[in-house]
């Protein structure tokens, strides 16, 4: 699932294609790397809090959504915080930044409002947002080895280096989102298979590109109710991929991801971490939360 609903253009088979052998080629797909994002999952200490005092625990919650009001208008980056339903958390801070650095530089900012002296760090994801390029990778691998273009030559390098330029270009807002004004989030990790039996690494290239076509065909049927962002976190974290789900009904979110589990991709090759699912928690709804009053009610069409 490292492609976006609004997946690039699909590129039709070909008898070229077929006469291809991919043994020998590479078998990762190229990949666009833009935002950095960070969720942090965390709880009220409730006990701590209400020992606080008033006039402290208004100070702090103002401080809290002063900090929130200016990081969700930033033109450079946003953050973002929902009130999760269950029992896995309280609250979901979500950030978007151009960079590694200036996300550490918003986890600190963030530790250090006196509202995070009451709050207890339950679980955190560390990713990078991501654009999977099959279908270009697939038709460049195709065309490289009918011209006899050795994989991971200078050649193969620089044709690599301007087909992900000219997409990269392309597809600029989509690796820096704003986080959707939506009411409510779907937030959960992924695996891909990599099993005895079923291993989704282990199978060829253009197999993989058309179970992820399905699969955004899918997506796409939802464009106009859910908005998505895909994050891959290999190397950087527990999970290979997160997944943001927006929508102003949260039940657009049960049955996108019911629909997908029908598809190859995730019947045979995905595992699913938890679901967190959250309400948005605009900077004037913060203070009346951290006192135990719901989110201002705005209706499910946001």
């Amino acid at each position: 699932m490292s492609e976006a609903f609004e997946s690039e253009a699909v590129v039709p088979h070909s008898t070229a294609e077929a006469e291809v052998c991919w043994d020998g080629l590479p078998p990762a797909p190229l990949t666009l790397e833009g935002a950095a994002v960070l969720h942090q999952v965390v709880r009220l200490r409730r006990d701590a809090w209400r020992a606080a005092g008033s006039v402290v625990r208004r100070r702090a919650a103002e401080q809290a959504a002063e900090w929130l009001a200016r990081a969700e208008a930033s033109g450079d980056g946003q953050s973002a915080v929902y009130a999760l339903l269950g029992a896995k958390g309280d609250l979901l801070w979500v950030h978007y930044r151009p960079d590694f650095t200036a996300l550490h530089r918003a986890q600190c900012e963030l530790a250090g409002l006196p509202l995070f002296d009451y709050l207890e760090a339950v679980w955190s994801f560390l990713s990078v947002v991501e654009l999977g390029l099959y279908e270009s990778t697939v038709k460049l691998w195709r065309d490289l080895a009918a011209r006899g273009v050795r994989p991971h030559s200078p050649e193969w390098q620089a044709e690599v280096e301007r087909l992900k330029s000219r997409q990269r270009q392309a597809m600029l807002p989509r690796l820096f989102p704003r986080i959707p004004d939506s009411r409510w989030i779907c937030f959960y990790p992924m695996n891909r298979r990599r099993g005895e039996r079923k291993n989704f690494y282990r199978t060829p290239l253009p197999a993989r590109r058309d179970m992820m076509r399905e699969h955004g065909e899918t997506g796409r049927r939802f464009a106009d109710r859910v908005r998505q962002v895909i994050s891959g976190s290999i190397g950087l974290d527990d999970w290979e991929w997160g997944v943001d789900l927006f929508a102003d009904d949260p039940l657009a979110f049960k049955q996108l991801v019911y629909e997908m589990r029908f598809d190859e991709a995730s019947a045979d090759y995905a595992d699913f971490g938890p679901f967190y699912l959250g309400m948005r928690c605009r900077p004037a709804d913060l203070a009346s939360w951290v006192e135990g009053f719901a989110p201002a009610a705005r209706g499910e069409g946001g």
